[in-house]
């Protein structure tokens, strides 16, 4: 999350201070009449007022050299509340006039900031805005506990800019508070949600960044969901899953057969980048002695232009793999060998080298038949099954298998097939 940008808040920050009228020192019987006024109307000093009048001139004339010495003057002179705050307005406005190259000298106008905060005379309205402004000042220069506290104190005048929950939580979090940033953040984009609003990107890998870096993986991995179910793009789909198992380093150590299911979901969300992906994934296939994957897996990346006629690496592959399926011939003979089988592991071996070939009707089959025997790894069955399942058309079904997952890491694996399985693709 990128620090606010200081021209952005110049508008905002004068808002309803632009031009302030003010009138001579009042009468006594003036001021028995105002006696009971929630809001007084402004009312400078004698000395005072000549000079705030030119003061003012200056400003909205933009002749800030001339507004210069004349606000010095009042600022000087003032004697009241009421001249003290036109002095700290002027001040304000000054500061933002003069901003150079778009931005505000945050040292300029935090004198004029923390003056008009402490004036009773500011309208509360403009003190929920300048507060934050406060915030944001101390945000920037790495104050944590005095930016929250100038946070909290916008939040009680009543100020609702959806900025301000986020710079909270980016406090929270550059302050080490990861899982107090990481709960306030999904509070805060859950109301965006509920008002019809779409939380921006950059807050979702913001929140996986920080979790990841903190070894907070499970925390990591709901952001990674929600991030791609609100933005489902392949690129996204191909970002989370290198992040969460297959790239060096990632969030969690997956084998090559965890790897493989993580590939099947790329590919089926048309996600496979580059040929590294493909190759890499036809490696992992053909290892685990699935050459028929391995072998399509190829075709489909010289289909779409990803893998080059010149690969040998992918040239390679698809002569190991074409080799291998002709040493093993057909599966009709292991598929009566597995019916009868004392346990499942048979099966479950058969039933993967059917998902490998895409026969998913006869992978289905002997998935179940695996699980009725027992004697198989359940999870990494349920979540062949549940991918069989999905390829086939049976999304309930698909659903069913992943839910009966339950060990990690397959469990987060099933988890973003049901969420690539309850998200329309992009």
């Amino acid at each position: 999350m990128k620090s606010m940008y200081r021209a952005a808040i110049a508008a905002a920050l004068l808002s309803g201070v632009g031009s302030v009228a003010f009138v001579a020192p009042a009468s006594a019987k003036e001021k028995k009449e105002e006696a009971g006024s929630k809001a007084p109307p402004l009312k400078l000093s004698k000395d005072v007022q000549p000079l705030a009048a030119k003061a003012q001139a200056a400003l909205q004339a933009k002749d800030y050299a001339t507004a210069a010495p004349l606000i010095q003057q009042v600022s000087a002179g003032a004697k009241s509340d009421d001249d003290k705050y036109i002095a700290s307005v002027f001040e304000l406005q000054l500061a933002v006039g003069q901003m150079q190259g778009g931005q505000i000298d945050d040292n300029k106008i935090k004198g004029p900031l923390d003056a008009l905060i402490a004036n009773p005379r500011t309208p509360a309205a403009d003190q929920a805005r300048f507060n934050y402004q406060r915030g944001i000042i101390a945000a920037n220069a790495k104050q944590p506990q005095e930016a929250i506290t100038f946070f909290q104190r916008a939040q009680q005048l009543g100020y609702t800019d959806p900025n301000l929950p986020l710079q909270m939580v980016k406090i929270k979090m550059e302050g080490g508070d990861i899982a107090g940033g990481s709960a306030d953040l999904q509070k805060a984009m859950d109301a965006q949600i509920a008002a019809g609003q779409k939380p921006d990107e950059s807050l979702y890998r913001y929140a996986m960044a920080k979790t990841l870096q903190k070894r907070m993986i499970p925390d990591t991995i709901g952001w990674m969901k929600r991030y791609v179910a609100a933005y489902p793009t392949a690129k996204n789909w191909r970002d989370i899953a290198f992040v969460y198992g297959i790239q060096q380093g990632s969030a969690v150590t997956l084998d090559k057969a965890q790897k493989v299911d993580l590939f099947r979901l790329l590919r089926k969300e048309k996600a496979l980048a580059d040929q590294f992906d493909y190759e890499i994934y036809a490696q992992y296939a053909i290892d685990l002695g699935l050459p028929n994957e391995g072998k399509s897996v190829i075709d489909e990346g010289r289909a779409a232009g990803k893998l080059p006629a010149d690969s040998a690496t992918a040239s390679d592959l698809y002569r190991v793999a074409k080799q291998s399926i002709a040493n093993e011939g057909s599966l009709d003979p292991l598929d009566a060998k597995a019916k009868a089988a004392a346990n499942g592991k048979l099966a479950a071996g058969t039933a993967d080298a059917h998902l490998g070939s895409g026969n998913y009707a006869k992978a289905i089959e002997l998935y179940k038949v695996a699980l009725q025997k027992g004697g198989v790894d359940a999870d990494a069955v349920n979540t062949h099954l549940g991918i069989a399942l999905a390829q086939s058309g049976d999304t309930a079904g698909a659903k069913a298998a992943f839910e009966a997952v339950k060990g990690a890491p397959r469990a987060d694996i099933a988890s973003f097939w049901l969420t690539a399985l309850n998200t329309p693709a992009a």
